[in-house]
């Protein structure tokens, strides 16, 4: 009976639970950004090694508010303080360099054939075995390649892709880069855990010597990541020395905090975390608003069902029905009007995010079955907070003068 009384107030109904609807879509929608997010994050940071630490001069990992202006006037790590650790700690067993790069034009070219998506990074001849990274075909190159700052690039299977799609061999293969030849030496192997949309930050990365690196773009000093490998069951150790050694080389009085950052992966999953925790509260508070706004829409159409529907609640009394029967009669209506805009919602949500994930692939977007679960939960509740007192007044209703009504 409560979906036959929706079905025959299709706009009415429809009207009432948009609040309800568009709820349930923030809800979902936020969620399913944030959890293809975190996903991604988690395999970023996996992908480099678990027993890897991260040294940089600003505090890693996004936050929410204005940044403190004196930790950008920070001086940037160098590969000096790499070789000193290495040397120094006991519980290291190798550090690489990883810098950003910024060149004025990122665009690689072979032929015809062109890639302007690169995610380029100078590093060290070491890099591999400090990570993670394999090679489908060809080498990385060594440590006299970036001593004597030679163009050699090393690069990933998405770019491989897209210069040499019919090439089969491509190592050794010139390509234009910032103006003049680049070989390229090695390809990296394409990654077996992908993000969602079927991209890798790896597949699309451009590796080249640091100090070359350097040479075309100046300012990749300045941005400068040490990432130092503990020796086996020692990470904490490791942190620990490197931490000292820092200081010590940066001048640092044992009451001064430290002007640099350090971080495991596992404090760069919680530091995540806790700024998607932030951003769900406020898509909390934004949901909030509108499903309280559907929900007062819920209570108002009840009444008005109530008052329309008085003669009928008087007959139903008459034959003998109860107050709670009448009380679980308008319980369930409301329900099923709010619940009929959490399914509503929920399909949009997942519509939406096929659509973000279609334009824009390198956006992740996952709907987790909890956030499913939660806008229908959710709907529900609305239904029935708002359901009570309309539900309630109906009961109350004395059936012979609801059968005078007119």
């Amino acid at each position: 009976m409560a979906i036959e009384n929706v079905r025959a107030h299709r706009v009415s109904s429809g009207l009432t639970v948009f609040g309800v609807v568009i709820g349930v879509v923030v809800v979902v929608v936020v969620a399913s950004i944030l959890t293809g997010m975190r996903r991604n994050v988690v395999q970023s940071v996996e992908e480099r090694g678990t027993h890897t630490i991260f040294a940089f001069h600003l505090t890693r990992g996004p936050r929410l508010g204005p940044g403190d202006r004196a930790e950008y006037r920070r001086k940037p790590l160098r590969p000096e303080d790499g070789e000193a650790i290495r040397e120094q700690a006991s519980a290291v067993l190798d550090v690489a360099n990883e810098a950003w790069v910024w060149p004025p034009d990122r665009t690689l070219r072979y032929g015809r054939a062109k890639y302007a998506r690169a995610i380029l990074k100078g590093v060290s001849g070491n890099y591999p075995a400090v990570t993670t990274v394999a090679l489908r075909e060809g080498r990385f190159f060594s440590d006299s390649d970036d001593h004597h700052r030679r163009d050699v690039l090393v690069i990933g299977t998405d770019v491989a892709d897209a210069l040499f799609p019919h090439k089969a061999s491509i190592s050794g293969s010139e390509v234009l880069f910032v103006g003049r030849p680049f070989t390229v030496v090695g390809v990296l192997e394409k990654r077996k855990g992908q993000v969602m949309g079927g991209e890798n930050e790896e597949d699309s990365a451009v590796f080249l010597p640091y100090r070359t690196a350097r040479k075309i773009s100046p300012q990749t000093s300045e941005w400068l990541l040490l990432l130092i490998r503990a020796r086996s069951g020692q990470r904490a150790a490791a942190l620990d020395q490197a931490e000292e050694i820092l200081r010590r080389r940066r001048g640092l009085r044992s009451n001064q905090p430290s002007n640099f950052d350090l971080a495991t992966s596992d404090r760069i999953i919680q530091q995540f975390d806790s700024i998607t925790a932030a951003i769900g509260l406020v898509a909390i508070a934004i949901s909030s608003v509108s499903l309280v706004v559907g929900g007062v829409g819920v209570m108002n159409i009840m009444l008005v069902s109530v008052t329309e529907r008085t003669q009928e609640i008087g007959v139903r009394k008459a034959i003998g029905a109860r107050r709670r029967d009448i009380v679980r009669q308008f319980l369930f209506e409301a329900i099923a009007l709010t619940f009929s805009g959490g399914v509503i919602g929920v399909l949009l949500a997942v519509l939406i995010s096929r659509i973000l994930l279609f334009v824009l692939p390198g956006l992740p977007a996952e709907v987790p079955l909890w956030a499913v679960a939660a806008g229908l939960i959710v709907s529900v509740g609305v239904g029935l907070a708002f359901g009570v007192w309309p539900a309630k007044r109906a009961a109350a209703l004395d059936p012979v003068e609801a059968l005078r009504y007119e």
